[in-house]
């Protein structure tokens, strides 16, 4: 079944008649709630057949706000693959954060716990982690050669 024909399929057998944009979000926004709190009941079934409900949902709101949805599944495709990378580079005396090739941000190192936290924000901020001039991780996270230079 293509996304239009189950567009098609879902509004035609709604529960809920809406033309408002506002209230089609709602909706969905309900369903999606309800499966998130079957799930942390561990109510796994309940939350599937919620999130069934939500798919309905978004749909629904799909139509209402006039999106093609193979236009939408097509873009969000492209966001996801064109996303440039994010890496932080570590050296002997600085740190600096990439975004694809362009430099963001930076700080320097002073100690090893600067390089420590460099590599807690690099977690946290899902970047890739390249070490640079000769720097070599150690297992527990804390690398060689700092402040060589």
């Amino acid at each position: 079944m293509q996304l239009k024909e189950a567009i098609e399929l879902i509004w035609e057998n709604r529960k809920y008649k809406t033309t408002s944009e506002n209230e089609a979000v709602s909706h969905l926004n309900e369903e999606v709630a309800e499966s998130l709190k079957a799930l942390l009941r561990g109510d796994k079934e309940k939350a599937q057949n919620e999130l069934e409900d939500a798919l309905s949902c978004l749909l629904i709101a799909f139509k209402v706000l006039d999106i093609n949805p193979d236009d939408a599944v097509n873009r969000q495709i492209s966001r996801m693959t064109n996303q440039p990378v994010r890496t932080m580079h570590v050296f002997a005396d600085r740190v600096e954060i990439r975004v694809g090739e362009q430099i963001r941000g930076g700080w320097s190192i002073w100690s090893s716990d600067d390089i420590k936290e460099a590599e807690r924000m690099a977690r946290e901020f899902k970047c890739e982690i390249i070490m640079e001039d000769g720097i070599k991780q150690l297992g527990l996270g804390i690398w060689e050669n700092v402040g060589a230079n």
